[in-house]
């Protein structure tokens, strides 16, 4: 505890994805960063464009890259669904609606240029909102609607400009038909 705050913490899990424990986040993330629980979003808005975030320069990793609409961590014994409502809310002062799994078995390990490791099992879901975010500075440099047909492009012929979940993500959400133009 840090006076009246709670500590961050993330659940770290087996290779089968059962749970084994929990971390401080701010320790996870290293070059040696155990498997532990995440989740990817993203957002449709009202003309059916995907919501893409690029990351605050001070994060801690991938700093200033785009990426899907929201990322984040459920807490120890917190359900996927409510941990994605609540840092939509927080990263974005959004609503959802419609929210749903898409690709409940998404997993990928990926070593950033200062050998920072991202290691997750990373459901993805989709969801929509009728209104523009306010992005938290901490949290997000810049946010823009995005046909998702343009976004499927950039990620196919372009992984390197967007994060490497973004870069495998969108492909199989594409091949999986599940966002599409309205």
């Amino acid at each position: 505890m840090r006076g009246t705050e709670e500590v961050e913490s993330v659940v770290l899990v087996d290779d089968e994805g059962r749970p084994t424990g929990v971390a401080p986040k701010a320790t996870v993330h290293t070059t040696d960063t155990p498997l532990h629980l995440a989740f990817s979003c993203y957002i449709l808005g009202r003309q059916g464009r995907v919501l893409v975030t690029r990351r605050a320069l001070a994060k801690r990793t991938w700093p200033g890259v785009w990426t899907n609409s929201c990322c984040g961590h459920p807490g120890p014994g917190e359900p996927t669904p409510a941990a994605v409502r609540r840092r939509v809310r927080e990263e974005l002062s959004l609503e959802l609606s419609d929210l749903a799994e898409v690709l409940p078995d998404f997993r990928y390990r990926a070593t950033a240029a200062d050998g920072t490791v991202e290691n997750e099992i990373c459901p993805v879901y989709l969801a929509r909102t009728d209104t523009d975010p306010v992005p938290a500075v901490a949290e997000v440099a810049e946010w823009r609607w995005v046909d998702w047909s343009e976004l499927v492009t950039l990620a196919e012929t372009a992984p390197w400009a967007v994060s490497p979940w973004a870069a495998l993500q969108i492909p199989l959400l594409a091949r999986a038909g599940v966002v599409g133009e309205p």
